[in-house]
């Protein structure tokens, strides 16, 4: 992840002297950092984990995280064309307090620790962060209201960062900033095509109109190698050799209608048509989507002359946002494409440019 303000600076739009980036079309930064230290200590701290929970036959435990100690990292908000796209890498570490009472009510210790999130981070936004939680002290009634303190407290901990991360994917500070997008109806209809005239003046019939799904994209991309079809064609439907050039485990079925699940399960699909170093398609998708969205990526191989193999992908219906609304699926889905596969079989298989 690029860190804020290191940005290649052909893609960011400095301050204009009227402040103006008109429907934040042109690509703008915020920085997060300190108001993600305020979210966080308003999720985080003075939180009631126990409050007189029994605990075996006679202690009683009383639990609480106290301050947001530590916030360290980097935090952003990209906005392009009026759309979000966080970026957070932070550490954060919380003190927490624990007592120990028997059931006369009488104090048997009084414990300090420190919580620790090594990890939090807009790449994991899909999986709960490690969470380390630690007592000052090393007594076993330490150990237990630290395991307590785990077993209560880890879920409510998690359900608060969930709460930031929905926060900085709707904008964080940024979100007051966003102007409203102009917003096409699907149901405005499309203005009728005029049926040209045939050489003996018959009316040739219009073509049907092709059907755009709105929040959709298309890549088109064509790639040159040195080799014959059937040596790119066999490469994509190999799994040791997926494995070779990506280094990332794969399950590739070569069967009309088998499935197929790459690097380590982030993509997965079904294919839908094969022919042997001619022809592959398939239904694609990532796992950050949304459920049931699928993509169709359609490659052709062809041989304009012995030895050059020239592959035409189309990838159809790629959306642009993730289920946690960021924005860059359709150009991380190419460059995925050109760098993680076809520059990596270049790379490996020696095939040139």
């Amino acid at each position: 992840m690029a860190k804020f303000g290191a940005g290649d600076k052909r893609w960011i739009v400095d301050d204009r002297a009227d402040g103006t980036n008109v429907h934040n079309w042109h690509w703008a930064e915020k920085d997060c950092l300190e108001w993600s230290r305020g979210r966080l200590a308003g999720l985080l701290q003075d939180l009631t984990v126990l409050d007189g929970h029994a605990q075996g036959s006679n202690l009683i435990f009383f639990i609480k995280t106290r301050t947001v100690d530590k916030v360290e990292g980097e935090a952003y908000i990209n906005i392009r064309k009026g759309k979000v796209i966080p970026g957070y890498e932070l550490t954060v570490t919380i003190s927490w307090s624990g007592e120990a009472k028997d059931e006369s009510g009488n104090t048997l210790a009084t414990v300090d620790g420190n919580l620790h999130l090594p990890y939090l981070a807009d790449e994991n936004a899909d999986q709960d962060p490690e969470i380390k939680i630690s007592a000052n002290t090393d007594t076993p009634y330490a150990e237990e209201l630290r395991q307590a303190f785990l077993a209560h407290g880890k879920p409510l901990i998690l359900e608060r960062v969930k709460q930031y991360v929905q926060h900085m994917t709707a904008g964080g500070p940024a979100k007051d900033e966003l102007e409203s997008k102009v917003l096409v109806s699907k149901d405005k209809p499309s203005k009728p095509k005029i049926p040209e005239k045939g050489v003996e003046g018959k009316q040739t019939p219009p073509l049907p109109p092709t059907v755009v799904k709105e929040g959709f994209k298309t890549i088109h991309l064509t790639e040159k190698f040195h080799c014959r079809p059937r040596d790119i064609f066999d490469i994509l439907m190999d799994e040791n050799r997926w494995k070779g050039f990506t280094q990332s485990n794969a399950k590739i079925s070569r069967e009309v209608g088998g499935s197929f699940s790459l690097f380590d399960g982030a993509i997965t699909g079904v294919i839908q048509d094969l022919q042997q170093d001619k022809l592959l398609v398939q239904k694609w998708r990532f796992g950050n989507w949304d459920d049931g969205v699928f993509s169709t990526v359609t490659m052709t191989f062809e041989e304009p002359e012995v030895g050059v193999t020239i592959v035409k992908l189309t990838q159809t219906n790629v959306p642009e946002e993730d289920r946690f609304g960021n924005a860059t699926v359709v150009e991380n889905t190419e460059r995925g494409w050109r760098e993680l596969i076809f520059h990596k079989i270049r790379a490996v298989f020696g095939y040139g440019i």
